[in-house]
């Protein structure tokens, strides 16, 4: 549909629209919302996606294509606008916004101050009640986790009982030291109330106040010669004490921001938040969002902002982002009107703050990874991926097995290989080989290859040849019992895959689809072709293709350095006459490092099992 197809219902309503800011919803011919969207003047902003499609970027000009109907929802300021918007897409989840995924409303733990005898609990509704709200958490097993922790940390009540003081004996809870069991009046209102309160602190990242007064109780029980209560109030200090020195140091000075992390792929992102308060980091989740194809990090990042504080129960002074995100000066404004104090968003430029960045990139990352790895044990999806894979790269059928080979070294140093292998999608750890370079000298990838690849087939071809004479079918099984691969990747570019295919080409396995992937843009390059493969974004076939090639990576890598680390002790000390495998393990178990024998005294040599004085001078003077 162009604009000079636009029905007269369309016209109307466009030529009616106000010149006031405002929230548009943007519904299909099924009337199911599509897409909302914010507006500093709502005329002029709607009116805009119904002019020229040319000038329209793909994505606004596919969702245009869709439009059937639109409403408006006026508002009284930009800031009320941005709120509205981030209720609507929540409650709608429209396909070509940008959104959390939030299949449900993200669970809070709840302490009901207002009851006499308050609890701590899961929910998932926030209401007007006088209640405490802390959250939201990406996932119950986030809000789980800390409501376990505080259960070992503060002595609160769990039960849903009316409390009345009469109950003849407490429950379990009161003899592992869970509970105060009010339910017995064992203890006052007031000594319950300070439980709830240093609950409240210590969810507010202020560890140390907690800490201050249960210094100040034990003290006060100390003095009235009450040692059991003395007793219990230390070891709940030091577990406090255990748990905060766990969590990270995040800066040298008392702050109140959140840190966050981006990462991308496909129609997927993933954000990674850090919780920092004082000057440790209280806590972290990471939230996934969909339908960002096309879109800008400064876009997906202002999304995230927007729809995670619109219910956000805790806004911190300051929330430190890795780039500017769109429209910072709204949603400044909407965090300093929720806060009721200035808030500012900030670019980390340098120190603490950029570290706290990029670690929150990492576990970013990790967690887009992981997810991946979760998405791939979908059986449905991984059989989509395998006939994507077979259709994207003109396989006779879906591969059964793959086989994907990387190389590792440290400029040419203490060379290896890996082969992983994938049945049906999934990870073989079994299967999987490892590879010793025998032949090479130097940083030489394509020779590296040829060795492992040679190694791999030579029992196959051997066996093909006879089988072949025979008259028989050897394109299956090799000579090892190993199934031959339906396909093989080799990471890297054109160099690799030529390497690989002049080796598979000499051993006649040259009927099994061979392809390089190239790491910078994931591109994959089949023998005697000039144009890459390009897998398309987001799509089932490049998970995979991605899954088997960083696990390949994971394997040379973690073989390499067993390698490297092995040569680093047996250069010197397997030289030595007189310290055989014994001996030498035994003096690396208590130095722990060859850097730390080299700097050993004799008489310290001398005292480890199995060694003498002129055996500890010996080693003193070969290393």
């Amino acid at each position: 549909m162009v604009a000079t197809a636009l029905p007269d219902r369309l016209k109307k309503q466009i030529e009616a629209l106000p010149a006031r800011p405002g929230v548009y919803l943007m519904r299909n011919e099924k009337g199911e919302v599509i897409y909302v969207g914010k507006a500093a003047r709502l005329k002029d902003r709607v009116r805009s996606y119904f002019g020229s499609p040319r000038s329209l970027e793909p994505k606004t000009r596919a969702l245009r294509a869709d439009i059937e109907d639109f409403e408006y929802i006026v508002c009284a300021n930009a800031g009320e606008a941005l709120i509205l918007e981030a209720t609507l897409i929540k409650r709608h989840q429209p396909f070509f916004n940008i959104r959390l995924k939030d299949d449900k409303r993200y669970p809070y733990l709840k302490i009901d101050v207002q009851n006499p005898w308050p609890r701590v609990y899961i929910t998932r509704r926030i209401e007007k009640d006088g209640a405490r709200y802390f959250g939201p958490y990406a996932s119950a097993g986030s809000v789980r986790a800390t409501l376990d922790l505080l259960k070992k940390l503060f002595p609160y009540r769990s039960c849903t009982k009316e409390i009345t003081g009469k109950d003849p004996r407490p429950c379990l809870d009161y003899y592992i030291k869970r509970c105060i069991a009010p339910c017995t009046a064992y203890c006052t209102p007031g000594e319950y109330t300070e439980v709830i309160d240093q609950i409240i602190l210590f969810l507010e990242g202020k560890a140390s106040d907690v800490l201050d007064r249960l210094g100040d109780q034990m003290d006060t029980a100390a003095e009235s010669l009450d040692y059991e209560r003395a007793a219990m109030l230390r070891d709940q200090i030091r577990a406090i004490e255990r748990t905060v020195e766990r969590q990270m140091l995040s800066t040298t000075k008392k702050e109140e921001l959140d840190v966050y992390g981006l990462a991308r792929e496909g129609d997927r992102a993933c954000v990674q938040v850090f919780f920092v308060r004082g000057t440790q980091m209280t806590g972290r989740d990471h939230f996934v969002l969909e339908g960002v194809t096309g879109e800008s990090d400064e876009a997906v990042l202002g999304s995230l902002l927007q729809q995670y504080y619109e219910s956000a129960q805790s806004i911190p002074k300051l929330v430190v982002v890795p780039i500017e995100p769109e429209g910072r000066a709204d949603l400044e404004a909407m965090l300093t009107e929720k806060r009721g104090a200035n808030v500012e968003i900030r670019v980390a430029q340098r120190g603490e703050k950029r570290q706290l960045l990029e670690m929150a990139r990492e576990n970013a990352a990790e967690a887009l990874d992981n997810l991946k790895v979760r998405w791939l044990s979908d059986q449905t999806k991984t059989a989509t991926a395998l006939d994507e894979l077979r259709e994207e790269l003109a396989l006779p059928e879906a591969p059964h097995r793959i086989e994907c080979y990387d190389n590792s070294n440290t400029q040419g140093a203490s060379p290896v290989s890996s082969m992983v292998v994938f049945l049906d999608g999934q990870p073989a750890p079994r299967q999987y080989r490892k590879f010793r370079i025998k032949t090479v000298e130097g940083p030489d990838d394509f020779a590296t290859m040829q060795e492992v690849l040679r190694r791999r087939f030579k029992r196959a071809a051997k066996r093909i040849e006879q089988q072949t004479l025979e008259g028989g079918d050897a394109e299956t099984i090799d000579d090892d019992g190993w199934d031959l691969p339906d396909l093989v990747i080799v990471d890297g570019g054109k160099g690799q895959l030529s390497a690989a295919v002049e080796v598979m080409r000499e051993l006649g396995v040259y009927h099994i689809p061979a392809f390089g992937l190239a790491k910078r843009h994931e591109e994959l390059f089949a023998p005697d072709e000039e144009a890459p493969i390009i897998l398309p974004r987001g799509s089932e076939a490049l998970y995979l293709v991605q899954r088997v090639r960083d696990e390949a990576h994971r394997f040379a890598i973690t073989y390499h350095r067993q390698v490297r680390r092995k040569a680093a002790t047996a250069s010197v000390l397997d030289s030595i006459p007189g310290v055989g495998p014994k001996r030498k393990r035994a003096l690396l178990r208590k130095f722990g490092s060859l850097k730390a024998v080299r700097e050993a005294g004799v008489d310290e040599i001398a005292s480890t099992a199995g060694y003498t004085r002129s055996l500890a001078e010996k080693v003193k003077e070969y290393v």
